[in-house]
């Protein structure tokens, strides 16, 4: 199973803190355990909110609004996206981690839908264009 990995917001990643040299050298002592382990497909940290935008949906309407945004513990400050064999081994490999941030922070792990989680409603057509754009997104990789 696929799952992505949330590294919540704190306020000072919010205020565009950095991660000092310890920090990323854990860090990066973890992801190379999750690599060789194969269980890390992708991972990047993010720019704060104030770098971000969201688009809200209202019908046929979008409306564009500008970061920053007030919910620190709601927002993301980095992500990984695993591949486990069971939400237990994601919480293990969430025990391992470093914490991600110099204060106390949080991580929110989430299953990714896979196509047999959609049943009957996912038609053959669907199906065959879901394994053409995954096969595209693998070639350019």
């Amino acid at each position: 199973m696929r799952v992505m990995v949330m590294v919540k917001a704190s306020t000072g990643s919010e205020a565009g803190e950095m991660p000092g040299p310890q920090l990323l050298e854990a860090m990066g002592r973890f992801n190379e355990e999750l690599v060789r382990a194969g269980v890390m497909l992708a991972g990047e940290g993010l720019h704060p909110s104030s770098r971000g935008v969201r688009v809200r949906y209202s019908g046929s309407r979008r409306t564009v609004v500008d970061g920053p945004f007030a919910e620190t513990k709601e927002l993301v400050a980095g992500f990984w996206l695993w591949q486990v064999r069971s939400l237990e081994e994601a919480i293990e490999w969430a025990r391992r981690c470093p914490n991600p941030h110099p204060e106390d922070c949080e991580i929110e792990i989430r299953p990714v839908f896979e196509a047999e989680d959609f049943g009957d409603a996912l038609s053959p057509d669907l199906r065959e264009q879901e394994q053409r754009l995954r096969a595209g997104i693998a070639a350019r990789a």
